[in-house]
């Protein structure tokens, strides 16, 4: 059955537009479903609901570090650290990617203050205690991306998604459910065999009991090819 996986790709937007598409790009040549922020122009509560539905739905979590540390919430953390540690939350697999050399980024794609540059770090340090990758462009951050993402398919397979033309009917479902019941039950009866005695068993003789046996011994002598003579022996043995 063709699988595809959906992918939430996180990240601050104005500074790192053209990464962003090469990871696009890199998802969808992955065949995988990319979700991300370009879904919700602006932040606030309402959308951060959704947002959070959103991951709840996808099968990996990736999350990609430049200069910037983002607009930030009423508590004061950025929208991108919001996502990676929700999804870090409920166990989404996660891969971070942080920019290699970070010195070396136009001065307008950094934090200009020192608490934005603060926060950044500390971000960086929680992102680096999981999966964690480095680049130093958007050519190199899309082929990272999708080598690191298809060892994590491999090492960590999720439910994904399939066509609904390729999924069983409700019917052929009810069967296959049917028929497991069935077995189930089989294989009940089947064990509980092995330690019953067979039905009707306990007319049998057990152990000590008394019973008689009757026989009749013929025998015969031959001498020369003639009979020479018979009798018979008629007895009964009380036996346990």
């Amino acid at each position: 059955m063709d699988k595809r996986y959906q992918v939430f790709a996180s990240s601050t937007y104005d500074d790192l537009q053209p990464e962003r598409q090469e990871v696009m790009h890199a998802l969808l040549e992955l065949d995988c479903i990319p979700a991300g922020m370009e879904l919700f122009p602006t932040a606030n509560d309402d959308q951060w609901t959704l947002i959070k539905k959103v991951i709840d739905d996808c099968d990996y979590y990736i999350v990609i570090i430049g200069g910037r540390y983002g607009s930030v919430g009423t508590d004061g953390i950025s929208y991108t650290e919001m996502e990676y540690r929700y999804a870090s939350e409920i166990g989404k697999p996660i891969i971070a990617f942080l920019h290699k050399d970070p010195g070396t980024l136009q001065s307008k794609k950094t934090e200009q203050s020192e608490e934005g540059r603060k926060k950044l770090d500390d971000f960086k340090e929680l992102a680096q205690k999981k999966m964690c990758k480095y680049w130093t462009s958007p050519d190199n951050l899309g082929s990272v991306v999708s080598r690191s993402l298809i060892q994590l398919i491999k090492s960590t397979p999720a439910i994904g998604w399939v066509k609904a033309d390729q999924m069983a009917s409700e019917e052929a479902t009810k069967e296959i459910l049917r028929l497991r019941q069935q077995v189930d039950d089989l294989q009940r009866e089947i064990e509980q065999a092995r330690i019953t005695a067979p039905k009707s068993s306990e007319l049998l003789a057990q152990g000590d009991d008394k019973f008689k046996i009757h026989f009749v011994i013929s025998c015969i002598s031959t001498e020369l090819g003639g009979v020479f003579g018979s009798k018979s022996i008629s007895n009964q043995f009380l036996t346990t």
